[in-house]
């Protein structure tokens, strides 16, 4: 396998068709001519991303990566297709959380207009991507926070049938520009689901009023205020649970994207520390000919190629999902909980190579290191999204069922299922493949077959020493079996990956390396547990399982991270 680490020096995109290609490789250039210094700096002073917004819009960046098909006017070149927008999040995590969140944002204000039956926002949502505007996701909330079933933005309903809405948003991104506002509410006269209502805003009506950015940077995640705002039919996206279950189904499709931006923030921040660290001497050696600098090098190599690897595996499935196969419900949350915090495992071990030097403002990475936490906490912290990931445990672990085999899905293609997924709810009856066919495939390596046996392991204790009912009311407690359970979903899709891409063996091997140490160290915890059973404390520590030391597999990782000594640089 060649090319696993995005280069922006190399990079063609060829796995995509002409004009995708030419997007992602002018958004690369972008970035390159707008050079370190001028990106550094706008960071630190906290720039709005005017000029990235400038360059999106001559592009038609936007309107061709995030219009689906059915609104491009014929223009088979403006389509939603998940395998070339990861990338671009990918563009955009390599160089600015910033620019990544302006895209991010703007794909979750289009979710609950483009999930819609209003044909009249759609043609608006199409017409303002051309003129280069960008959205918004008014859905949360400063006193309800992640409780999306609650909000204080009321809609009134008028003598001419309308409506007007007053309430405050919080925490909302682009929130100073966006033309087009996705709002969540409900109306005064109904009570429970039936109320609910998502409607359509403009934030230059002077009924919206701007009160400012939560954060100091360059990302405006601002407040605002509606006052007697006018909402009349045209305005109207959803009305009742359909306006709750575009909420959801949006934040199913906006979070996706957090995995591959954090992957972006890492493969940039790689570069830059074995750069610094291979030329750097201190007592008379190089800092990377000590062996524990050595071990953190391979630990983040292995770690990210397992965040990209597992990522780029569920676009596929995402890209092959439909109402009989739902399958992305559940890599949904584990590329958001899994990916973006094994991003921050692997900064910190970067971080302790590279020491001072992190923090150093003519680095990257001192961006990244600041960034790189937000990513597991937007759009449902890692504790939400693996208590979801626990509702498809019965059916994957014991449950299979047959489903046609998905290869990689790079081809052209709009992904109009995103915004038709019908109804929320049901993850309980969602099936999977047998999970157990991609591990025996690679039992012939050995740190695969040991973590398998653990995977197995876990099985066992569901079957004879499973949570009380006692436990499963305690959070703490299943939190941890969410956690194991996320392990073997991530390393499935990681193998399949790397079977379809034909991941170098050592590299696999050191994936499950880790794999192996972190299921051990759950296991640890769950034995830790005040409420653990004595047959769940003895299953703990029998789970318990040491990686082969194999030195030349070691040497040789290590041999590809040195390699990448100067691969990259940005361009001051």
């Amino acid at each position: 396998m060649t090319g696993l680490l995005l280069n922006p020096s190399t990079a063609d995109f060829s796995q995509f068709d002409p004009e995708s290609r030419r997007l992602l490789r002018a958004t690369v250039d972008f970035f390159e001519s707008y050079g370190k210094d001028r990106l550094l700096q706008a960071d630190l002073n906290a720039e709005w991303v005017d000029d990235f917004l400038e360059f999106e819009k001559n592009e038609k960046l936007f309107a061709t990566f995030l219009t689906p098909a059915a609104y491009a006017d014929g223009d088979e070149n403006r389509r939603w297709d998940a395998a070339r927008n990861a990338a671009l999040s990918e563009i955009f995590g390599f160089y600015g959380l910033a620019y990544w969140y302006a895209e991010q944002v703007t794909i979750l204000g289009l979710g609950p207009i483009w999930m819609s039956g209003n044909e009249e926002a759609k043609t608006t949502a199409a017409r303002q991507l051309l003129d280069g505007e960008v959205m918004a996701f008014g859905l949360s909330e400063r006193s309800h926070g992640a409780d999306v079933y609650s909000t204080d933005m009321i809609l009134t309903e008028g003598a001419d049938g309308g409506f007007t809405a007053s309430g405050t948003k919080y925490y909302i991104g682009n929130g100073n520009v966006a033309g087009m506002v996705s709002v969540f509410g409900r109306r005064a006269d109904i009570d429970g689901p039936e109320g609910y209502v998502f409607f359509v805003a403009d934030s230059r009506r002077p009924e919206y009023r701007l009160i400012g950015n939560v954060v100091h940077g360059q990302m405006f995640v601002s407040t605002f205020e509606l006052d007697d705002y006018p909402v009349g039919p045209a305005d109207i996206l959803h009305t009742g649970p359909e306006a709750f279950a575009a909420a959801l189904n949006t934040v199913n499709v906006g979070k996706f994207n957090l995995c591959h931006g954090s992957v972006g923030m890492c493969e940039h921040s790689l570069y830059e520390a074995i750069t610094h660290s291979n030329n750097r001497i201190l007592y008379g050696n190089p800092v990377t000919d000590f062996s524990h600098v050595q071990g953190n090098f391979v630990d983040a190599y292995a770690r990210l190629a397992a965040m990209k690897l597992f990522s780029d595996r569920a676009v596929d499935y995402f890209r092959s999902a439909g109402r009989e196969d739902r399958r992305y419900l559940l890599f949904n949350p584990v590329t958001k909980s899994k990916v973006t915090s094994e991003g921050e495992t692997v900064m910190t071990l970067l971080l302790d190579v590279v020491a001072a030097k992190g923090y150093e403002k003519n680095t990257y990475f001192h961006q990244a290191n600041r960034f790189i936490g937000w990513l597991p906490r937007l759009e449902g912290t890692v504790h939400v999204n693996v208590a979801q990931i626990l509702k498809f445990m019965p059916n994957y672990l014991f449950d299979p069922a047959e489903y046609p085999q998905i290869g990689k899905r790079t081809e052209p293609g709009d992904d109009a299922f995103f915004f038709a997924q019908g109804p929320v709810g049901g993850a309980g009856k969602v099936r999977f493949a047998d999970w157990t066919a991609p591990y025996e495939a690679r039992l012939d390596v050995p740190n695969v077959a040991a973590f398998y046996a653990q995977a197995k392991a876990l099985q066992t204790l569901l079957q004879t020493a499973p949570p009380s009912e006692a436990q499963r009311a305690d959070l703490d407690f299943v939190l941890t079996i969410g956690h194991l359970f996320s392990l073997i979903v991530y390393g499935q899709l990681i193998l399949e990956e790397a079977a379809l891409t034909g991941l170098d063996d050592d590299l696999l091997a050191r994936i499950f390396d880790f794999q192996i140490r972190d299921f051990s160290g759950y296991a640890v915890s769950l034995y830790g547990k005040p409420s653990a059973t004595p047959e769940q404390q003895r299953w703990a520590l029998d789970a318990i399982a040491r990686p082969e030391a194999d030195s030349g597999v070691f040497d040789r990782v290590w041999q590809q991270v040195k390699a990448l000594d100067g691969a990259y640089a940005m361009p001051d």
